[in-house]
């Protein structure tokens, strides 16, 4: 139960007043970072500006409280501003809050069964290219924002394309005054953290607060968060949906999408967060408080969470060592939302829109995109591009599902391609003078590769001459065989039988011998024709032919 134990318990182990002075001041530091990307993010998610806040506030502290991290800092992130928003245009708030719940109880069964490890098996080509995919789509999503202008009454584009179109259509409705907000917000975000001495202020809040300045003393005509949304201070409450089955096998596809979505990002936060701390994260206990802080965030008004790689790194830069650090967090963005949120009206939309513009800049990859299409296999490249024209264009569920169905076509083709069957008397091998040795009738075959369904085609090779008395398969380049190959070897066995053909099998690895003997196929064969080495093989192969050509002697006299 040690992979599942919150590391938060290990962690008061020792634990001094002058670690939680700076787990103290570190949560703080993060509450501030985390104020305006929280409303930033909730507003790319189309919903309003506290659900941000509850989320961070609700998942930010279970997380941290129940978490296999030491340092890691949930919240929203702009993994999920796409797919939320779609959620909630089509279905509603009670449709992501299902959607949730069923990704967090997804989440929470991983960590049981301790599937923790398997997310490696995502392919890196699908996590970069829907990343780099989501990043455009954030960008796209906040032109209209940026730029000031004006949609007519009723006009909400909810594609990607659909609002590029919006945007180019009704450029000439152009807010300049918006644009000029915007570009400082941008630039004190981009040259705050170069600035020596300056870099440790927040850059986001700064440019929250310039952007409030410049709207309120020039009195700028420029759209406000309160112009646009109603700002709450409200605590979370609790908020049951109805859970009826057809939303339920609605949101499924949904569910598993944002539960993947958490895993990966909080599971790649955490080996983050380990190596700039030199610790050791419990990747199913993290499964299983990401589970729990997508539940209670939804169920309190919030959505979907998980680890944000950027908050926890500035949590680590900042002092914090302990999960003590979230749970301030989470406590201090309370207070400001009990304080200070009625403020937040006062936010200029073209800050917001600055702040997820440098987070889609962060978080886009482009670098790692360009040297992978320099760089990878033309079939690796082929799922990157599809992966990100997919997400642009639909939706990360859809990305997603064709990014692994296509990689894992892609991956058997590959080991089907390794797979090789052939024989001696037109191999190159070290091996192949020993032929010469031989009577006539006896076949030898040399296999190497893993054997599974995508190659079973390839023992069809294996075929026998009118005089073949023995055919030898020497196996000691295949790695695994699985059930549809066991099958096509099984066929050829029971082939070779009836035409009375003796197989002997040289040099069988450990998971085909298991596979084999399971099969029954040990037993149909004979144990006896199994050998550890090809010379005994031939030895054996020779006996055959020259018991079979006594016995046909034998009957024929």
């Amino acid at each position: 139960m040690k992979e599942l134990k919150p590391m938060l318990f290990s962690s008061l182990k020792g634990y001094t007043g002058k670690q939680f002075v700076g787990d103290l001041i570190s949560g703080i530091i993060v509450a501030i970072i985390a104020l305006p990307l929280s409303i930033a993010l909730a507003l790319a998610s189309g919903v309003g500006p506290e659900e941000g806040l509850y989320t961070a506030i609700v998942a930010g502290f279970l997380i941290s409280f129940f978490g296999g991290s030491r340092v890691q800092i949930a919240g929203p992130t702009a993994a999920f501003a796409t797919i939320v928003a779609g959620i909630v245009a089509q279905n509603g708030m009670d449709g992501l809050i299902v959607a949730t719940v069923m990704a967090g109880v997804i989440l929470i069964l991983m960590g049981i069964l301790k599937l923790g490890k398997l997310i490696k098996f995502i392919p890196y080509t699908i996590t970069t290219g829907f990343t780099a995919g989501i990043a455009v789509t954030i960008l796209v999503g906040q032109l209209k924002d940026f730029f000031g202008l004006t949609y007519p009454e009723g006009l909400k584009p909810i594609e990607t394309v659909e609002k590029l179109e919006a945007f180019f259509h009704h450029l000439p409705t152009i807010n300049w005054w918006a644009v000029l907000v915007g570009a400082v917000a941008l630039a004190v975000l981009i040259v705050l953290p170069k600035i020596k001495y300056l870099n440790k202020i927040p850059a986001s809040a700064v440019a929250v607060l310039l952007g409030i300045g410049m709207v309120q003393v020039f009195d700028l005509q420029v759209n406000t968060i309160g112009d646009l949304y109603t700002v709450s201070s409200k605590l979370p409450a609790l908020k049951l949906p109805a859970f009826d089955l057809p939303l339920i096998r609605a949101m499924l596809p949904n569910a598993f999408t944002i539960a993947i979505l958490a895993a990966i990002e909080s599971l790649l936060s955490c080996v983050v967060a380990d190596g700039m701390t030199n610790t050791k994260h419990r990747p199913n206990a993290e499964l299983v408080a990401q589970g729990i802080g997508n539940v209670g965030s939804a169920l309190f008004g919030g959505i979907p969470a998980t680890g944000a790689i950027a908050r926890t790194a500035a949590n680590i830069k900042s002092g914090g060592r302990t999960p003590i650090a979230g749970m301030v967090h989470a406590a201090v963005l309370l207070l400001i939302l009990l304080l200070l949120m009625p403020y937040a009206a006062l936010i200029p939309m073209p800050v917001i829109a600055a702040i997820l513009f440098h987070v889609a800049y962060n978080m886009c990859q482009w670098r790692p995109f360009v040297r992978l299409v320099k760089t990878a296999p033309v079939s690796d490249i082929v799922v990157l591009v599809t992966t990100f024209v997919l997400t642009v264009i639909f939706d990360l569920v859809v990305a997603i599902a064709v990014g692994i169905v296509l990689s894992c076509l892609l991956f058997m083709k590959r080991m089907s391609d390794e797979t090789d069957i052939h024989g001696w008397s037109d191999a190159n091998t070290d091996d192949s003078h020993k032929l010469s040795a031989l009577p006539e009738g006896v076949c030898v075959y040399e296999l190497s590769g893993p054997l599974f369904f995508g190659a079973t085609d390839k023992i069809a090779k294996i075929s026998a001459h009118e005089d073949t008395k023995c055919i030898v398969l020497r196996m000691r380049s295949v790695s695994a065989i699985d059930a549809t190959a066991m099958n096509a070897l099984t066929s050829l066995c029971e082939h070779c039988a009836e035409n009375g053909i003796q197989v002997v099998f040289s040099h069988v690895n450990k998971q085909p011998l298991q596979a084999i003997r399971h099969a029954g196929l040990l037993d149909q064969v004979g144990e006896q024709y199994f050998c550890a080495h090809i010379d005994d093989a031939l030895t054996l192969a020779k006996e055959i032919v020259q018991t079979t050509e006594n016995t046909t002697k034998a009957e024929n006299e």
